[in-house]
């Protein structure tokens, strides 16, 4: 079984902090606050049921007598072509829209795409990753382990067979970046939105229901896509 470890893109992420601090500009987009820098309002996660939890519960049997739910997926899809183009102009204004897709060390695993762009003052990123596991109930545990990593979010009904969002705002000399995170589990698959914006003329981030609302938007697309593939 090949564990699955956070997709971090981080050379990639590292690029336009450093021409935009180079500019006299502040940016901060790493890793999520903790809890008590979060400022979402969301409940715990919630599971949704999927095929491999109930099939061990009908006629009482338990789980660890039926046979594991076979796995749906069994390679990463393109995810640069995931997001429609007129989602692309909407949530990151002045970029191109066929994204860059990161470079993975095993693309049948993983693969992630990004947009960014600075429009003006306003400077937006989405990333959107694929990630598939050798089986469903390593996908779950994965998923599990993310999303108690994750505290302050909350489920996102309708959304896989599980999915759990979250938004946090951090701060880098006054500079504000709010950043949310969609994590999606369907069968063995993963699918990771990370959405995030600064303001460099007000020092403000853009509000957590315009992020929040913009990473959900984009986590659905990239679930049909995946079902697509």
């Amino acid at each position: 079984m090949r564990p699955l470890s956070l997709p971090l893109a981080l050379t990639a992420r590292l690029l336009p902090v450093a021409v935009l601090a180079s500019a006299g500009w502040a940016l901060s987009s790493g890793p999520l606050a903790s809890a008590s820098d979060s400022d979402s309002d969301h409940s715990s996660a919630q599971r949704s049921p999927d095929s491999e939890d109930t099939a061990g519960k009908k006629g009482g049997n338990s789980s660890s007598s039926a046979p594991p739910a076979a796995k749906a997926y069994e390679a990463a899809p393109a995810p640069c072509g995931s997001i429609a183009v007129k989602t692309v102009k909407s949530l990151v204004p002045g970029a191109k829209t066929a994204g860059k897709e990161i470079p993975s060390t095993d693309e049948g695993v993983r693969r992630t795409c990004s947009w960014n762009a600075l429009k003006g003052f306003d400077y937006r990123w989405l990333d959107v990753s694929f990630e598939i596991a050798d089986s469903v109930s390593a996908a779950r545990k994965t998923y599990e382990q993310r999303t108690a990593e994750k505290s302050g979010g909350g489920a996102v009904p309708g959304l896989g067979d599980a999915a759990y969002s979250v938004v946090n705002l951090t701060t880098d000399k006054k500079q504000q970046t709010r950043e949310g995170v969609v994590l999606a589990r369907v069968s063995n698959a993963l699918v990771v939105v990370t959405y995030n914006g600064s303001d460099f003329e007000s020092k403000k981030a853009p509000d957590t229901d315009e992020i929040n609302k913009g990473a959900i938007k984009a986590a659905k697309e990239a679930v049909r896509a995946l079902g697509k593939g």
